[in-house]
């Protein structure tokens, strides 16, 4: 049985509503009891990945571009959103690597027409130079806002992606 860690960074709900979409994708066709999906929240996370973790995923907001960073966290928080004493970025940073370990990373955006920069293509890269030599980036998932609410059918989607990923990696094709 494939055992899945996913961190997740959230400030206002998002994020998290999409890694538990797709955490629910990872577990379809488990017993209710299996516990091999993990889902933790970036300030509860280990920074050595534990040798049973057949598949890492780590997702969060994008902001400015890329990962948030201290002062976007702060300004998130004007906005009425709940900061993490870290974020993904000062996690990766201090993470002990897996060269071995299939990462894979997704993020949650707003659409905005034009507009460059994904935290997941960020937090893959920083992966990879951290020693990650497997990271990949994922998916976007769509929010309405900043804010949010997540755009309607992006849950499902994330779901789906789960449910194809834990095909991939049963399949030894990370």
């Amino acid at each position: 049985m494939m055992n899945v860690l996913i961190v997740h960074e959230s400030m206002f709900g998002n994020t998290r509503e999409i890694a538990a979409a797709i955490a629910a994708g990872l577990r379809r066709g488990r017993p209710e009891d299996d516990r091999s999906v993990r889902l933790v929240h970036v300030d509860d996370a280990p920074v050595t990945i534990a040798d049973d973790v057949d598949l890492l995923l780590v997702g969060g907001p994008t902001h400015a571009f890329g990962m948030t960073r201290p002062e976007t966290r702060q300004d998130a928080t004007t906005k009425g959103a709940t900061s993490s004493r870290e974020g993904l970025r000062e996690w990766i940073a201090s993470l002990t690597p897996r060269a071995d370990l299939p990462v894979v990373t997704f993020d949650t955006r707003v659409h905005v027409r034009m507009l460059p920069g994904s935290a997941a293509r960020s937090a893959a890269k920083a992966l990879r130079h951290k020693g990650f030599e497997r990271a990949e980036q994922g998916e976007t998932f769509w929010v309405e806002g900043t804010p949010g609410p997540v755009v309607t059918g992006e849950v499902e989607r994330a779901e789906r992606w789960g449910a194809e990923l834990a095909a991939r990696v049963s399949h030894g094709v990370s």
